[in-house]
């Protein structure tokens, strides 16, 4: 087993291996902007990681590992164009940097090349990869839509948003866990545990982050804080906050996420405050470790040695504490 800043590196390797230029190059230059962009490459690196834990060599996996990433970033793509948004990892967007036809084309172009490195694998391994795949990527898209529905909706009840976090986020981290198991070959319980316990941890991922948003350092998150509040966004501490607060506060919530000021300062504020008094900000904390434990627990279940669970166990805590 390697640190988790060892698998970074050794798919950064392997990614810029994989770079592609060629002709159409207004198809795929977009392709090796946005898979270059960088972030934390924290799916393909849990794929290179659940390889080893299974007692298989790290290097069997980087193709699904970079199969995992350019998925991910093939949403990303597209997500943008939805949110229109500007900026991803303080660069240009695709849309923004090319067009949105050529955001368009260059995703779907992405989606079939995820699928293409599914190919270097045996055919019973092939199969099992892009059986879990497919089902994977139709999650996303479905989690994909209830959130757009979301926007629209005044009604979204906390297991509508669990549910819809689940499919827009943590299947894709469970997925990406269970491939490494997949290809090192160990035991369909094993394979099912691992995946389980990328679901915990993507959940948990997914609200830290909905908390970081509002409460996080300005200087480490990466993002400006308060982004879900200047856009009105209904995240897991907005719909716990209109539960649990007095009427007065709720309906002063609900008004501050109907309006879009010139200047977000004093929203920003006023919604953090009504976040902390209603206990929303400790709720969403103590749902964080809840789900983080959850993952523990299928550790224990699993046919590994102590060692290789308290790496997996440390991996979960560091997400746990993280602030960016």
């Amino acid at each position: 087993m390697h640190a988790i800043s060892q698998y970074q590196e050794f798919f950064i390797d392997y990614l810029e291996s994989q770079v592609i230029i060629k002709e159409p190059k207004n198809l795929y230059t977009p392709i090796s902007y946005i898979v270059g962009l960088g972030g934390k490459r924290m799916r393909p690196v849990l794929t290179l990681m659940a390889a080893e834990v299974f007692d298989a060599d790290y290097k069997k996996a980087l193709p699904a590992a970079m199969a995992v990433e350019v998925f991910h970033n093939f949403s990303l793509v597209h997500d943008d164009i939805m949110d229109d948004a500007p900026l991803r990892r303080g660069q240009e967007t695709v849309h923004e940097k090319w067009n949105i036809n050529t955001g368009i084309l260059s995703g779907d172009a992405m989606l079939i090349l995820a699928y293409q490195y599914f190919e270097q694998y045996e055919p019973h391994i092939f199969r099992d990869l892009a059986k879990l795949f497919s089902k994977t990527a139709l999650e996303v898209c479905e989690g994909q839509q209830w959130d757009v529905d979301f926007e629209t909706r005044e009604d979204v009840t906390i297991p509508e948003y669990l549910k819809m976090i689940e499919y827009k986020t943590a299947v894709l981290v469970a997925a990406a866990m269970k491939m490494g198991a997949i290809i090192a070959g160990t035991s369909e319980e094993n394979a099912n545990l691992i995946y389980e316990f990328g679901l915990n941890l993507g959940l948990a991922f997914q609200l830290q982050d909905d908390y970081l948003d509002a409460f996080g350092d300005p200087e480490t998150f990466g993002k400006q804080v308060g982004g879900d509040i200047i856009e009105n966004k209904k995240t897991y501490l907005y719909l716990k906050a209109v539960a649990f607060s007095k009427e007065t506060e709720a309906e002063q919530l609900m008004h501050l996420f109907s309006i879009q000021p010139k200047d977000n300062t004093e929203k920003i504020n006023s919604v953090k405050q009504i976040f902390n008094s209603s206990g929303a900000a400790k709720i969403t904390q103590e749902s964080i470790a809840e789900y983080t434990f959850k993952a523990f627990k299928t550790l224990g279940k699993m046919n590994i040695s102590e060692e290789k669970k308290a790496m997996l166990s440390d991996f979960g805590k560091s997400l746990m504490g993280r602030n960016v």
